[in-house]
C-alpha cells in the first residue's frame, strides 16, 4: 500500500497482532508518522479541553466553568497538537476536497475513543457538529461526519447550523461571544459524544452542548482530532 500523503510504498509484516488488533493498519508511512505531533495525557494537558497546561485545569475551563449556568461540557479529548504538518493535511482534506485523505486518521481517532470512552461505549451516541448548506456545498462533505463514522458507535445528525461564517475568519472575542449558530433538531436522552475536527476556543461545542442539556440530554462530552 502506499501512504495517503507522500504517496511512498509501504510494506507491511501480516500476523496475529494485526489481524486481531482494533486498529486498521495506518494509512500514514513511518516517515510521515513522526510529523504528528500527539498529545500526552495528564499532568501535561487540561483534564476538561486537552489543551496542553501544567494545570490539573487550564485558565479557559476554570471560566466556563464559573458561568452562571456552568459549563455544559462536561470534557473534550483532543488527539493532536496542531502543527504545521497537519495544518497541510486538513487543508487538502477539507478545503481541496480530498475525502480519501480522512482515512488517515481513522485509527488515531478509534484508539483515542476506546482510551477514554471505551467503557461509555454503550450509552454514547455520536453527533458531528454540522456545517451550513453553503459550507456543506462548498466543501461536498462534512469533516466531522466522517470523523463519526469511524466510531463504534451509532451516529445522529441532531442540528442544523443557521451561521454560514467560517470560524477559521473570526478572531478569539468574536469567536467566544458569537450568538448560538444551531438549531436542534432531535432531542436526545442519553448521553452524546461531540465529534468535530479541531477545538480552538471551545465555543462551538459549548454552544452544542447548551442546547442538548437544555433539551434534556444528561452530559455531553467532545472528541476532537486537533487541540488548536
Amino acid at each position: 500500500m502506499n501512504c495517503l500523503w507522500c504517496e511512498a510504498e509501504q510494506s507491511r509484516n501480516i500476523g496475529w497482532n494485526n489481524f486481531l488488533s482494533l486498529m486498521q493498519p495506518s494509512e500514514l508511512c513511518d516517515s510521515c508518522v513522526t510529523n504528528l505531533t500527539f498529545l500526552q495525557d495528564a499532568p501535561s494537558r487540561c483534564a476538561k479541553c486537552s489543551r496542553e497546561t501544567a494545570e490539573e485545569t487550564c485558565f479557559d475551563c476554570q471560566r466556563w466553568e464559573k458561568r452562571a449556568q456552568g459549563d455544559p461540557l462536561q470534557l473534550n479529548y483532543s488527539v493532536f497538537q496542531y502543527n504545521p504538518f497537519l495544518q497541510e493535511v486538513i487543508a487538502k482534506w477539507k478545503y481541496r476536497g480530498d475525502y480519501v485523505l480522512g482515512e488517515l486518521f481513522r485509527p488515531y481517532l478509534r484508539k483515542a475513543f476506546f482510551k477514554k470512552f471505551g467503557k461509555k461505549k454503550k450509552d454514547l451516541i455520536a453527533v458531528p457538529i454540522p456545517l451550513s448548506e453553503e459550507r456543506l456545498a462548498e466543501r461536498g462533505f462534512n469533516q466531522a461526519e466522517m470523523l463519526a463514522d469511524f466510531l463504534p458507535v451509532q451516529t445522529k445528525s441532531a442540528f442544523i447550523r443557521i451561521d454560514s461564517e467560517k470560524q477559521s475568519k473570526k478572531n478569539r472575542k468574536e469567536r467566544v461571544t458569537a450568538k448560538n449558530p444551531f438549531s436542534l433538531t432531535k432531542k436526545i436522552k442519553t448521553p452524546v459524544l461531540l465529534v468535530d475536527d479541531i477545538y480552538t476556543t471551545g465555543t462551538t461545542l459549548r454552544h452544542a452542548s447548551e442546547l442538548l442539556i437544555k433539551q434534556g440530554c444528561p452530559q455531553v462530552y467532545a472528541l476532537t482530532l486537533i487541540r488548536g
